[in-house]
């Protein structure tokens, strides 16, 4: 396994708005225009883009939301905890990782719409992901979480939204 550092310099990784590191790595170079797309967007989309994201133990992804279904891929280092909040309140939290054994999956799917956010499950780690979103992402479908908002809408994850925001 490769360090951390390794990989943010190899892929030359960035700061992310949500928390931790990202580098886009493809972008669709067809677009979908505006009048084929749910009205929930505003504008052209690309097909479809994904990035190579890093999160390290000290760091989470703040909960967000964005306006397209988002899958993630699991490449290295331990796994990742991804909780996600639906439009009911269901709270699900994913393990993103190879230990089948211990429920991880080496792919989550996050649905359009659902607020999610989230963090290294092991300390001293570190978690080199990919993900995936299809209509392409763009920075205008993307929405921070106001900490006292999402205790309002959701009271009985008032826990896990004050770890994430």
């Amino acid at each position: 396994m490769k360090s951390s550092t390794y990989w943010i310099e190899k892929f030359g990784m960035d700061d992310h708005p949500e928390g931790g590191y990202f580098k886009e790595s493809y972008r669709a170079g067809e677009i979908i225009k505006s009048g084929h797309l749910p009205e929930r967007f505003k504008g052209d989309r690309n097909f479809s883009t994904s990035i190579y994201y890093m999160l390290k133990e000290d760091q989470y992804s703040k909960l967000h939301r964005i306006k397209s279904d988002e899958m993630w891929h699991f490449y290295d280092g331990s796994g990742l905890d991804i909780y996600e909040i639906d439009g009911e309140g269901i709270l699900t939290v994913h393990k993103l990782g190879l230990d089948l054994e211990e429920g991880q999956t080496p792919q989550v799917l996050i649905k359009a719409g659902n607020w999610f956010g989230a963090r290294v499950n092991k300390p001293d780690s570190f978690c080199l992901a990919g993900c995936t979103v299809s209509p392409g992402f763009d920075f205008e479908d993307f929405q921070l979480g106001s900490r006292d908002e999402l205790i309002k809408q959701f009271p009985d994850h008032k826990k896990i939204i004050e770890q994430l925001t």
